[in-house]
């Protein structure tokens, strides 16, 4: 069996690493207040599902990795897949970071590895760099990876939603629930009973629903008229 020193190994990390870079940290997303679907929109959706969202949100660049990807010698940094937001960079090269919205991608480091700083991606060469807290980095191609823009929650947005429970009779089951950023709000949370029978319209907090049709599987419904006025 190939065994190494602690000192080979420490060689093999170091010669692992490229060129200095220099992280910025400039880039400003695109805010907005959004509302899903859109008012006179007819849904369905099925139990546990969201009927209705209103709140604050991101529209912002992200690094997409279909794959788990890793750079540098002995397994340097391993980004997982999934997506990254950008953080900064200028033109084909970005730095992007983990996020704590569903969907992102994590980042694994090496047990020799320095602590790990951001990620840097040349969207022309496909060149992909973990970079240090040093401004030192680990580097390879890549096939698989893109940038895109996705829409995700702000850190400081408040977010209302209407969730469907199921049908007992004649009675539907709406869950109420609110967030402020990633965290929901367990004190503003309810959950409401409404008898279809004495109407097929339903409301709550401003919010108005007509109801087209309810099992105990899905609900089909159009939007009258959202939480409140937003922007889209």
């Amino acid at each position: 069996m190939l065994r190494f020193s602690n000192g080979l190994l420490a060689a093999l990390w170091v010669a692992s690493l490229a060129a200095c870079a220099k992280p910025s940290y400039d880039y400003v997303p695109l805010v907005q207040d959004i509302s899903r679907p859109a008012l006179g929109s007819v849904n369905t959706v099925g139990v546990g599902e969201q009927m209705l969202v209103q709140g604050r949100f991101e529209e912002r660049d992200a690094l997409i990795l279909d794959r788990d990807t890793q750079v540098g010698t002995l397994g340097t940094y391993t980004f997982t897949a999934g997506h990254f937001v950008r953080v900064g960079g200028n033109g084909n090269v970005g730095f992007y970071n983990e996020s704590a919205v569903p969907g992102s991608g994590r980042v694994q480091q090496g047990i020799l590895a320095d602590p790990f700083q951001v990620i840097e991606f040349n969207s022309v060469t496909n060149q992909i760099c973990g970079v240090t807290i040093f401004n030192l980095k680990a580097c390879r191609k890549v096939d698989g990876a893109r940038v895109e823009r996705v829409v995700v929650q702000s850190n400081n947005a408040f977010q209302q939603t209407l969730i469907y429970s199921g049908r007992v009779g004649s009675k539907i089951n709406i869950g109420y629930r609110e967030f402020s950023g990633n965290v929901a709000r367990p004190a503003f949370n309810n959950d409401v009973e409404y008898d279809l029978s004495e109407s097929k319209t339903i409301g709550y907090m401003g919010a108005q629903i007509e109801i087209l049709d309810a099992t105990n599987q899905n609900i089909q419904y159009r939007v009258i008229r959202n939480f409140n006025a937003a922007a889209r």
